[in-house]
This record gives C-alpha cells, sequence and structure tokens, in this order.
C-alpha cells in the first residue's frame, strides 16, 4: 500500500506539515509505503485557461503547462491513499493549495467516470493557527475538492494550536488504519 502526504504550508516544519507527518508516520508503522511532498517546493502555476479554458486538460485529461503539475498529479494517480494538509488563510485554503487543485479539478473533469482517484481514500486536515478562525470553512472546502475528485473519505479533521497536541496522536491513529477498515 502506498499512500501520499500534501501539505501546502511554506513552513516545512510547522503545525500543518507535522499533521500531514503524523498521518504518514502511523501508516508507515502499518507497513505502507509513503511519501511527504511539501506543495510549495515545487514549480505550480496558476491554471492558464488554454484554449478558451478547455485545453488538453479537456481533451486529454493532462495540464499541458510545463511545470511540476503533471509529475505530482501522476504520483498521487499511483497510490492508494492521500493525505491533503493545509494551514487556513483568510479563512481559507492556501493560495498553494487553491492553484493545485484547481487546476487538478480542470483537468478531472473530462475523465471523470475513468478517475483513476475514484473510491481511493483521503483525509482532508486543515489547521489554523492562533485564534483558530476558519479552520472549518478551509475544511469545507477542501472537502468540496476531495467529493468532487471521487475520493473515499475517511477522515476531514480540523486543528488548531489549542486541539494540536491530541489532534497529531489521533492522525497517527487514522493513518495506522486508513488502508485496513472500511
Amino acid at each position: 500500500m502506498k499512500i501520499i502526504g500534501i501539505q501546502s504550508s511554506p513552513n516545512e516544519n510547522g503545525l500543518t506539515s507535522r499533521l500531514a507527518k503524523a498521518v504518514l508516520k502511523g501508516a508507515e508503522s502499518a507497513g505502507a509505503e509513503v511519501e511527504l511532498i511539501h506543495l510549495n517546493e515545487l514549480n505550480i502555476g496558476h491554471c492558464k485557461a488554454c484554449e478558451e479554458g478547455w485545453g488538453t486538460c479537456r481533451t486529454e485529461g493532462r495540464c499541458a503547462q510545463p511545470d511540476d503539475f503533471q509529475a505530482l498529479r501522476d504520483r498521487i494517480n499511483a497510490v492508494d491513499a492521500i493525505v491533503f494538509s493545509t494551514p487556513v488563510y483568510f479563512g481559507d485554503l492556501s493560495e498553494s493549495a487553491k492553484r493545485f487543485l484547481d487546476r487538478w479539478r480542470r483537468v478531472e473533469v473530462g475523465k471523470r467516470n475513468e478517475s483513476l482517484l475514484r473510491g481511493k481514500r483521503a483525509i482532508g486536515i486543515s489547521s489554523a493557527g492562533g485564534s483558530g478562525g476558519g479552520v472549518i470553512s478551509a475544511l469545507q472546502n477542501l472537502e468540496g475538492y476531495l467529493r468532487w475528485f471521487q475520493f473515499n473519505i475517511y477522515d476531514l479533521v480540523p486543528v488548531t494550536r489549542r486541539n494540536s497536541e491530541y489532534r497529531l496522536k489521533m492522525l497517527e491513529e487514522a493513518g495506522k488504519n486508513l488502508l485496513t477498515q472500511g
């Protein structure tokens, strides 16, 4: 079993990253092969809406932009489960998360019936520092993307600095069970 974690915070050692790592640690202890992607390290630009908005994304199910997007998408298509962890910025997903998810959605639209994502497990995590404001609305937005991609959502976890210690333990346990429980 393979699980990929994507964390979209520029802080590789911050709360958002630690949350994704907790799930991957649990999954790895249960025998899964894991990989963590720091989205902000990749060169992924915004959607350019090629050919009046429906270029190769619609006709071929792939993005024509020469950056890291398509390679990451191919890596995700090859795994059994995904963990997506985003910080909350202004009550929403991080900018890098939105940029990636919007492009990903566009390339999936023409091939939804044959989607390699359908039925794969997913855990969505939103993490907010400070007061924790916006953690639920960001998580709802992430859930919308995951459902649109046809993932089987295993869990959606809102995290604040105040609840992070016990959520980290819970996420590690979720990682252990991610691929074994129905």
